[in-house]
């Protein structure tokens, strides 16, 4: 049976935090910190149960950071270039360490990771980790990189702007000036000559938008001199990539969402995700690609198995829930993608994203509803949720560095207040949850769990039946998305509603989308909404209307039994 991917992202720095204290820009010691032992086996069992195949831990690996832990040989890195107090997870400052603060002992760190993967495996989930590959924290140093191994940087030439066999780009001449640096001259950052920063920023001084706090890493192209590209030989710092890969996926880690992936060349991916695979075939590699024109490129020269699909079906469904675009654009979205719409990753929240319950957003978790339905059902694409997202978190606080925006922080030390509740103390129940988050949260865990449990969702062919329902009395393309899904002997009707109010819909199902089906005998005996539980009309055929209520901001899943 082929699974539909289901990605459950989550910070452990932030999950399992139990103190409530939240001061602002507060320390580890104020605020406190997840730890991996927070996942514990019955932790893992309750999000397996939810649907769940694979669990992202966002942050694992070492970045930088103003936490000290000075007995243990780790400094704190200059707050000049570290964003928070806690500092980015996409800052990494040792690419073969784990990072210390979601250790309870910071000498067992790597140990208790190991322990981690293998309690996920044993609850039957696979695990995702980030791989950081165009830039790394200023203040890089590896001292956990297996034995025989070269440190990033150690052989480069500082003088040259751009050389093959950099790891980094140089500013030659220039000293690095970070912005609001610290004015104490004896607690300055300095770096000479400057290095460029992550996000293509070739200056020594980047403003406080730039990823100042990384630096680019150097795949054969040269910047400076047109572009030009230096691929064969094949570059050092490829070798090194390939390598850190590689540790990781011998650590038992099942796959890799590839940060910023478009931003390093799709050669390197063409040459490394083949060799990695080799290794470990069942390793799955996720782009975050954000240029639709380069998509094709990616998955198929670059050998990616999902691609995100942000600046497509993400934006089109937000602006549908905040009333900003019509429904319509859902049909627009997967044509524009055409083969290439079972390869995305669908998703309403992730740590770069505003909170659907949040101000800055729809204000209402459970306006997410018929979107989530969109996100998950559409397709044989994979599908992920973020961590608190399930109980409608907010997203609304002034942690520190982060501010009040509607995301929840990935700079700060943090508790979630959703979370925290949900989790408490490692109990893992509902009794301090409103209704309104229990109610939410068994929504998500019924479609969650629909991914799988029904065929024709999980690998069932896709029908849209926008183009034939036009705007009418009783049904409104605008605030209305409907399609069918078909495997084996499940037939599905599916509606997604986002009107903010309950409406009444006439369905017109064609005669072709039965052909496409191969559906010859129609005849149904049972039907009931996968959704509710509520017993539906069993009666559907070729070219005629299917009736049926639908609640504000909800969906109907109407699946059809017993095909004759």
């Amino acid at each position: 049976m082929n699974m539909k991917v289901v990605i459950y992202q989550v910070l452990p720095r932030l999950f399992g935090n139990v103190n409530a204290t939240n001061a602002r820009n507060g320390s580890i010691i104020e605020n406190g910190c997840g730890k991996m032992s927070a996942f514990s086996v019955k932790v893992l069992d309750e999000i397996r149960s939810m649907g769940v195949t694979h669990i992202w831990f966002t942050g694992v690996i070492e970045h930088a950071s103003q936490t000290a832990y000075d007995e243990y040989g780790i400094a704190a890195d200059n707050a000049d270039v570290v964003k928070g107090i806690a500092g980015s997870p996409y800052a990494i400052r040792d690419y073969y360490d784990i990072d210390p603060d979601i250790a309870d002992s910071v000498p067992s760190r790597m140990d208790e990771f190991d322990a981690l993967t293998g309690r996920c495996r044993a609850a039957g989930l696979k695990v995702l980790i980030d791989f950081i590959p165009n830039h790394v924290a200023r203040h890089y140093h590896s001292d956990c990189h297996p034995q025989g191994s070269v440190d990033l940087g150690a052989h480069d030439k500082a003088s040259s702007a751009f050389d093959v066999n950099n790891n980094f780009y140089y500013l030659p001449g220039q000293l690095f000036t970070p912005p609001d640096g610290n004015q104490d001259s004896t607690r300055c950052y300095y770096e000479f000559p400057a290095k460029a920063t992550g996000n293509d920023c070739f200056t020594a001084n980047p403003s406080r938008y730039d990823w100042y706090e990384t630096v680019k890493l150097n795949y054969g192209i040269d910047y400076v001199n047109g572009n030009r590209c230096y691929f064969n030989p094949v570059p050092d710092t490829w070798y090194k990539m390939k390598n850190i890969l590689l540790y990781w996926a011998s650590k038992h880690v099942d796959g890799f969402r590839c940060d910023m992936a478009e931003m390093v060349p799709v050669e390197f991916w063409q040459w490394v995700i083949p060799a990695v695979k080799a290794a470990y075939p069942d390793v799955i590699f996720i782009a975050e690609v954000y240029n639709p024109q380069r998509y094709r490129d990616y998955f198929h020269r670059g050998k990616f198995d999902y691609l995100y699909d942000k600046v497509g079906l993400y934006d089109t469904l937000r602006d549908i829930i905040c009333n900003n675009r019509s429904a319509n654009d859902i049909t627009y979205c997967w044509q524009a993608l055409g083969e290439l719409q079972p390869r995305m990753l669908n998703f309403l929240e992730n740590h770069d994203e505003q909170r659907i319950a949040s101000e800055y957003f729809a204000s209402c978790p459970l306006k997410a509803r018929p979107a989530f339905v969109v996100a998950s059902a559409i397709n044989t694409n994979a599908v992920m949720v973020y961590s608190g997202q399930e109980l409608g978190e907010r997203g609304m606080n002034m942690e520190g560095f982060s501010g009040l925006d509607g995301r929840t922080t990935i700079f700060d030390y943090w508790s979630v207040d959703s979370i925290r509740d949900w989790y408490n103390d490692g109990k893992v129940n509902e009794e301090l949850l409103s209704d309104e988050q229990r109610a939410i949260r068994d929504f998500y865990i019924k479609v969650m769990r629909l991914c799988n449990e029904s065929p024709a969702i999980r690998e069932g062919k896709f029908f849209d039946l926008m183009y034939i329902n036009p705007a009418g009395e009783h049904f409104n393309p605008h605030r209305q998305f409907a399609w069918m899904r078909c495997a084996d002997e499940e037939l599905l009707l599916l509606v997604a509603n986002f009107d903010s109010r309950d409406v009444e819909i006439n369905i017109f199902i064609p005669e072709n989308a039965f052909n496409y089906f191969e559906l010859h005998n129609i005849s149904f005996s049972y039907a009931q909404d996968l959704l509710s539980g509520e017993d539906m009309p069993a009666t559907i055929g070729k070219n005629s209307s299917y009736s049926m209520r639908v609640r504000a901001h909800d969906a109907r899943i109407v699946s059809f039994y017993h095909r004759r």
